[in-house]
């Protein structure tokens, strides 16, 4: 079940040698940032989902931002499906790209623990179940949505696609972002402009569905997350924002 709650938007692919010394400025996110969602099935509350970056970290001899990705079931909810899942990963502060990633997955009976370290000046993933090569700047699913958050979409047509590339089990595959346009939307968190864009998902997404996936991201310099929906075989589930703090500067798409 906890299908429903997890996002992820993925950015292009860098092409040519990677030093692994790339200065990507930002002004999105930065350390403090939490943001909580209610994830809804139909009108029932089935869900809550907590993204954060806690605190610096160093992997690697790299300094990076330590981010979390959180989900568990409501307790009414853990009587049908306990989801209680965790995804963390360590980004380059400097170049917005990942040096660490994990995951703890715990979803009714089924029990999922994963790790990698991205080897980003020889190109290698090392992972349990072996070292595999990456392509340069290559993303996990968490870094790979926070990035997104620095792109500036000013500019975008209506179905633009944007390139990219994602490791996940072992390979790295190429997505595309697909751009939707602009939407004024009320959650619990207030109302918002915000851009639209749709994660073209293959394997190793943070949504497993049998349909679209549409994502909200505020449309200001922060592009926090505000709403995602993906409709399920047997039906659809919002995540929609609840709380916020910690934001790295004004929420300039929030409305009176």
């Amino acid at each position: 079940m906890v299908h429903y709650v997890r996002m992820i938007i993925c950015i292009p692919i860098f092409a040519g040698m990677l030093t692994a010394q790339r200065a990507e400025p930002q002004r999105a996110f930065g350390v403090g940032e939490r943001l909580l969602f209610d994830v809804n099935f139909g009108i029932i509350t089935a869900g809550y989902a907590e993204m954060l970056i806690p605190k610096l970290d160093t992997v690697m001899g790299n300094t990076t931002y330590q981010v979390q990705f959180n989900v568990r079931s409501t307790p009414t909810f853990d009587m049908f499906f306990e989801v209680r899942d965790r995804y963390e990963t360590y980004l380059d502060t400097a170049g917005i790209f990942p040096w660490r990633f994990e995951q703890h997955i715990k979803e009714g009976k089924f029990k999922r623990d994963y790790s990698a370290y991205f080897d980003q000046k020889n190109h290698v993933a090392q992972t349990p179940d072996g070292d595999f090569p990456i392509p340069p700047f290559v993303h996990d699913i968490m870094s790979a949505f926070y990035y997104a958050r620095t792109i500036d979409f000013t500019g975008f047509k209506v179905g633009q696609r944007v390139k990219l590339m994602n490791f996940f089990k072992g390979k790295s595959n190429p997505l595309e972002i697909k751009y939707l346009g602009t939407q004024k939307i009320d959650v619990d968190a207030g109302t918002f402009n915000c851009i639209i864009v749709e994660p073209m998902v293959k394997e190793g997404g943070l949504f497993k569905s049998e349909g679209r996936i549409l994502i909200w991201m505020s449309n200001d310099e922060r592009r926090i997350p505000v709403k995602v929906n993906t409709k399920v075989i047997i039906g659809s589930i919002d995540a929609e924002l609840k709380e916020y703090s910690g934001l790295n500067g004004p929420l300039k798409a929030k409305q009176p």
